[in-house]
């Protein structure tokens, strides 16, 4: 099985975020060397105040420092792009990662970066739909001519992919219709960290019957997690326990539950800390770590496994710590 490094890319205000910077390159580094796979990287606009850099130029910067790693976004919100740019940007990263980029993308669910790029959260959907099938034969004909609902285009790119024929497109997905979506239009499903088990043991049967349906075969099956590995399962906990808080606390002011607002006074999603964090993080040392991976590889039969260990108030020393030690349980 497949690891790959989430990377933090959100501190709080009053970080300075050029200090971070030696911190991801040394994340990075470090992952590469214990055999992490891939290196991934979240996409938001107008966080403030949490301070939260572009991913695809920093996905450029880390390139060289995650070589022969793959990389990508998990996930580029693409309705907010014109699909030309979004076109032209994932074939120069497939260019310099030497055709190692993956481009996953997804719906988005934020009000308020919507109303600041003028698109209709209703549109979000057929967008991202037109945008893929225009991307892909930008991608790959010489000249393309398209007149839809929402793009019109006349043109060719002035940058094309390395790899033949096009970037893989990994397409994330929260309910059922989006899930067949991805099945449907995507070369894998990206699942988002906050779902529990239960929760994706029927989505998986979802999403294989949806590509049986299709005709179609995934290029791999991915999990996203949260993931924290201590020197003990106790330490673990109280290590992560209040940057994950705040992690899941930002989540819900965004809107992500639909109910809380992140205040700290208010527990998770409705739910104490542990209960929420049951069947939906992976935090341990390294014997209980290695045996909820394998709970869930039964569960769902992924074979990529990105973990998140990194969240705004956890200092590096805990990150590497846990990088060094997932590298241990999976070498």
């Amino acid at each position: 099985m497949k690891l790959g490094l989430f990377l933090n890319t959100q501190w709080p205000e009053g970080h300075d975020l050029a200090a971070r910077l030696p911190e991801m390159r040394e994340q990075v580094r470090l992952a590469r060397a214990s055999g992490f796979a891939s290196l991934w990287f979240p996409d938001h606009y107008l966080t403030g105040p949490l301070q939260m850099p572009q991913p695809v130029p920093l996905a450029a910067w880390l390139a060289h420092d995650a070589e022969g790693m793959v990389i990508g976004p998990n996930i580029r919100i693409l309705p907010l792009l014109n699909p030309v740019l979004a076109a032209e940007e994932a074939a120069t990263m497939d260019l310099l990662t030497g055709g190692n980029y993956v481009l996953g993308v997804g719906l988005g669910y934020r009000e308020e970066e919507f109303a600041a790029f003028g698109i209709p959260l209703a549109e979000r959907a057929p967008r991202m739909v037109e945008q893929l099938a225009l991307m892909r034969r930008l991608w790959t004909e010489d000249r393309v001519t398209h007149q839809g609902r929402f793009y019109t285009v006349d043109a060719a790119l002035g940058c094309r992919p390395v790899t033949p024929g096009e970037p893989p497109v990994y397409v994330a997905g929260k309910v059922d219709v989006a899930i067949r979506r991805a099945a449907r239009i995507g070369d894998a499903w990206l699942i988002v960290p906050s779902d529990t088990l239960a929760t994706l043991r029927p989505q998986m049967a979802t999403y294989r019957r949806a590509l049986a349906e299709y005709g179609r075969t995934a290029r791999e099956f991915p999990l996203t997690r949260e993931c924290h590995v201590g020197a003990s399962h106790a330490a673990a906990l109280a290590e992560c326990r209040a940057a994950l808080r705040y992690k899941y606390a930002a989540y819900a002011s965004w809107g992500l539950d639909g109910k809380s607002k992140g205040d700290d006074d208010i527990a998770l999603f409705g739910m104490p800390f542990e209960e929420f964090a049951k069947d939906r993080f992976i935090i341990g040392d390294k014997v209980s770590v290695a045996e909820e991976v394998a709970r869930y590889r039964e569960a769902l039969g992924m074979d990529h496994l990105i973990l998140r260990v990194q969240w705004p108030g956890l200092p590096q020393e805990q990150v590497l710590a846990s990088i060094r030690r997932l590298g241990e349980i999976f070498a």
